[in-house]
């Protein structure tokens, strides 16, 4: 944990070395976190819980980022009043190479199939 910040505002997350493949998998195997997953991927930035459009609840919204929070695939932090997300993207690449890119690649098949096109 950083010292910048208060420690009541601070998520805990799982060190690298504590992300758990089964843990990855299952959060990346609900539509709506893998949305989430995808939108991150897409903006490449950080993004606000408030950015996503996800048609659920804002407890259920709560609910999938805190899943993708603690499997590790998301980093979230605050800045401000701003709860911000972002991809774990280099921890995920150095435990489990290619995964995350193959499972987004293949979202994106699925979802131009779909007619989403995204």
């Amino acid at each position: 944990m950083t010292s910048t910040a208060a420690t009541s505002r601070e998520l805990p997350h799982p060190e690298r070395d504590e992300i758990r493949l089964e843990g990855v998998l299952h959060a990346l195997s609900d539509p709506l976190r893998l949305q989430i997953v995808r939108e991150l991927a897409t903006d490449g930035d950080e993004l606000s819980c408030s950015a996503f459009d996800l048609p659920v609840t804002k407890s259920t919204t709560t609910h999938h980022f805190r899943v993708l929070r603690e499997s590790g695939v998301i980093r979230q932090v605050y800045r401000g009043t701003a709860k911000l997300n972002g991809l774990r993207r280099d921890d995920l690449e150095d435990l489990f190479p290619g995964l995350l890119d193959s499972v987004l690649a293949a979202a994106e098949r699925q979802a131009v199939g779909l007619g989403d096109g995204g």
